[in-house]
C-alpha cells in the first residue's frame, strides 16, 4: 500500500496527488512514468512523473480524469492508499542519460500542453539543477486551465500562452516558438510533450525551423508492460513500443496522423483485432516474453 501524503486540484479538470514510495523516489529519473492501481479490481493506469523527492521518499503524478479509474483517483485524499505503485518504468529523458558536457552546450526548449506540462516539469528542473538554463513555453485555451505556473517560473524562462489570450500570449505555443525565433532566440533542441495533435503540429513547425525535437508518446500507452500492444509505434522505418522503447522519441520520425488514427482503433475490441491482424508478429513486443498472439 502506498500513502497519499498530499492530494491538490491544479485546475477544473486536473489533479495532483504526492505519494509516498521511497523505493521508486530512490531511482527514477526525468522521463520516466509509473503504473498505479487502486484497488484488487482496479485497471492498471501509466502515468508520467511530475517530480519526486529522494530525501522524503515521495513521487508526485498529475493527471486529469478520463475513465472510471482516474475518476476515482480524483477522490482519493490525504492518507488514503493505491495497492500499487510500481516503477520507474520507461527510458530516462535523453537530457539525463547523454554525455552531459554535451547537454550544457545545448539551448533547450519545452512546450508544454495541458497534462502535458507534469512530465516537462522534473526536465526542466533537472536541467536548472544542474545549471543549465531553459526556456518553457506553456499552452492552454484559457487561463483558468494552466498548470503550475509557480514551479515552472522558477525552473526556466516562462512563456505563458492561451488560444483566448486570456492570459500571456494569445495563440498557440508553436506561434509563441515561432515568435522567439524571429526575435532572435536559437534552440538546439525542443522537447514537446502534450496532447497528440499538439505534438504533432508542434514538430511540424520545428521541422520548418530545423531544431531537433523530442516528444513523448505517453498518451498511447495502456498496459505499461510492452505486452498489450497499445503503443505500439512506427518510427522512422522501426517499429518501436511507447512503454519500453520510450516514452520518448524523436518526434520528426513518427507519422501522427497514424498513430492516431491506430489509437483510436484501439479504444473497440474489433479496432484490437484488425489491428492484431493487421500487424502480425509485430502487434505485440517490447517485453520479449508475451510471444505475440501465439
Amino acid at each position: 500500500m502506498f500513502k497519499i501524503v498530499k492530494a491538490e486540484q491544479l485546475s477544473a479538470n486536473v489533479y495532483k496527488k504526492v505519494v509516498l514510495a521511497p523505493r521508486v523516489a530512490a531511482s527514477c529519473q526525468p522521463g520516466q512514468f509509473i503504473i498505479v492501481r487502486l484497488d484488487e479490481t482496479g485497471e492498471r493506469i501509466p502515468l508520467t512523473i511530475c517530480d519526486y523527492d529522494r530525501e522524503a521518499g515521495t513521487v508526485t503524478i498529475v493527471f486529469q480524469p478520463i475513465g472510471v479509474s482516474t475518476s476515482k483517483m480524483v477522490d482519493l485524499k490525504e492518507g488514503d492508499y493505491f495497492l500499487d505503485f510500481v516503477g520507474p518504468l520507461g527510458r530516462p529523458s535523453e537530457l539525463v542519460t547523454d554525455d552531459f558536457e554535451e547537454v550544457k552546450k545545448k539551448k533547450v526548449i519545452f512546450i508544454a500542453g495541458g497534462v502535458g506540462t507534469a512530465p516537462v516539469y522534473p526536465q526542466a528542473k533537472w536541467l536548472h539543477d544542474h545549471g543549465v538554463e531553459c526556456d518553457i513555453i506553456i499552452g492552454a485555451r484559457s487561463k483558468d486551465i494552466l498548470i503550475m505556473e509557480e514551479e515552472m517560473s522558477k525552473v526556466g524562462n516562462l512563456y505563458l500562452c492561451t488560444d483566448d489570450g486570456s492570459y500571456g500570449f494569445k495563440g498557440v505555443g508553436t506561434a509563441m516558438l515561432e515568435k522567439l525565433v524571429s526575435e532572435g532566440h536559437h534552440y538546439d533542441l525542443c522537447v514537446a510533450i502534450g496532447p497528440m495533435i499538439m505534438m504533432k503540429f508542434a514538430c511540424l513547425t520545428t521541422k520548418k525551423l530545423g531544431i531537433p525535437t523530442i516528444v513523448s508518446m505517453n498518451p498511447i500507452m495502456v498496459d505499461g508492460t510492452g505486452m498489450c500492444g497499445a503503443c505500439r509505434v512506427v518510427v522512422g522505418d522501426e517499429v518501436k513500443f511507447a512503454c519500453v522503447d520510450g516514452p520518448e522519441f524523436d518526434g520528426h520520425k513518427i507519422d501522427f496522423d497514424q498513430a492516431m488514427k491506430r489509437a483510436a482503433m484501439y479504444k473497440t475490441e474489433e479496432g484490437r483485432r484488425m489491428l492484431a491482424y493487421k500487424e502480425g508478429k509485430t502487434h505485440h513486443g517490447g517485453c520479449g516474453n508475451c510471444g505475440g498472439d501465439k
